[in-house]
C-alpha cells in the first residue's frame, strides 16, 4: 500500500502577498549598511569571498588601511588579508554561542575614535552568523576530504588533486610526481599486537611522510596501509631522493610493545606524470611500480621509466 501523506493548513487567515512583496522590495533595495551587508553575506558560503565583502562594505562606513582574519578550520590554517597596515590596530575575537570563529584585525594610521569602534562592533555582529555558517561549510568540506585515522586528505581528496595536477601539466608543461607508498606486512603487526597497535602505527607513518616531505608536496592516505605523494615541479630522480627520505623516516619508527620495540619498512612506487594522461592511469602506474618494489625484496623505491 502506497502512503501519501497530507498537509494540513494550520491558519485560514488570507496572506497578504502585498505586504510580504513590499517587505521583500524593502528588503532588497535597503541602502541602510546592515541591511546591505546581510543580502550580500548570504548570496555567497565562501569565506573568503564573504572577507572581501564584509571588507568593502566596512570600509565604506568607516575607512580602514588593512583588515585581516585568522582562523584554525579543521586544523587548517585559513588566512585572510586585504590592503597595507597602520599603526592602529582594533582586533575582535569572533565568538558565537560559546564557539570561537576566528580572529579579524582591523589597521590604519588614524586612531580609531570611539564611535567608530562602536559602529565596527555593530557590523561585524551582524556579520557574525554568515561567517559562521562559512566556517562550518569549509569545516564539513575538509571531513569529506580528511582521513578520520590519520587527519591526513583522503583518496577523495587525492583524486581531486591528481585531476587538477593533470590539467596544470597538460596546459602548462608543469612536471608532477607520484609517490605511492605501502607498508611491508602491515598484516602481521594486525596479527601480532593488535588493530589499537596498527592503528597508531598509521598515525605515526603519516606524520612522519609528513615530516619526510617539502612544505609544496601533499600526502594523502590512499586506503589501508597505503599512502600517496604527490610532487609539484618535481622530476623522476628527485622524487625518488623523496621515496627515499620517506622511507628511512617510517623505518625510523619505534612502538613499544610491552618489552619489544615495533619497527616496520615501506616500499614506494614513483610515477611521473606524462602529456595527455588521465589521472587513473597515472595511478596505475604508480602502483604497478610500487608492486615491483613489493615483488623485489620490499623495503626499496622503484620507478616507473618514461621516454622523454
Amino acid at each position: 500500500m502506497k502512503y501519501t501523506p497530507s498537509i494540513k493548513r494550520t491558519t485560514t487567515q488570507p496572506i497578504d502577498l502585498a505586504a510580504i512583496r513590499q517587505a521583500f522590495q524593502g528588503w532588497s533595495n535597503s541602502p541602510d549598511p546592515l541591511t546591505k551587508l546581510t543580502r550580500r553575506l548570504s548570496t555567497t558560503l565562501s569565506l573568503e569571498t564573504q572577507l572581501a565583502i564584509l571588507a568593502e562594505e566596512l570600509d565604506s562606513v568607516i575607512p580602514f588601511d588593512a583588515l585581516s582574519y585568522r582562523h584554525k578550520i579543521a586544523h587548517r590554517d585559513f588566512v585572510f588579508a586585504t590592503g597595507m597596515g597602520g599603526p592602529h590596530r582594533c582586533e575582535y575575537r569572533l565568538n558565537l554561542e560559546g564557539v570561537f570563529y576566528g580572529t579579524l584585525t582591523l589597521n590604519r594610521r588614524k586612531k580609531f575614535s570611539d564611535d567608530e569602534l562602536q559602529a565596527i562592533e555593530m557590523i561585524i555582529s551582524a556579520a557574525i552568523f554568515p561567517l559562521r555558517n562559512a566556517c562550518q561549510y569549509i569545516a564539513i568540506e575538509q571531513a569529506a576530504l580528511t582521513d578520520a585515522l590519520t587527519s591526513i586528505p583522503n583518496k577523495r581528496a587525492l583524486d581531486e588533486h591528481l585531476r587538477r595536477a593533470s590539467l596544470l601539466s597538460d596546459r602548462h608543461g608543469e612536471e608532477y610526481t607520484l609517490i605511492l607508498c605501502d607498508l611491508d606486512h602491515f598484516k602481521a603487526v594486525n596479527d601480532q599486537h593488535g588493530h589499537v597497535v596498527g592503528d597508531h602505527l598509521l598515525k605515526l607513518t603519516a606524520e612522519a611522510i609528513e615530516n619526510a616531505i617539502r612544505n609544496s608536496d601533499s600526502v594523502y592516505r590512499f586506503g589501508g596501509e597505503e599512502f600517496a605523494i604527490l610532487l609539484p615541479h618535481t622530476g623522476e630522480q628527485e622524487a625518488r631522493d623523496v621515496a627515499d627520505r620517506v622511507r628511512n623516516a617510517v623505518a625510523s619508527i619505534k612502538i613499544d610493545c610491552g618489552g619489544t620495540d615495533l619497527s616496520v619498512t615501506i616500499s614506494c612506487g614513483v610515477a611521473r606524470h606524462m602529456a595527455e594522461e588521465a589521472a587513473s592511469q597515472w595511478i596505475a602506474r604508480a602502483d604497478e611500480a610500487l608492486y615491483r618494489a613489493k615483488a623485489q625484496g620490499r623495503n626499496c623505491t622503484r620507478v616507473f621509466a618514461t621516454i622523454g
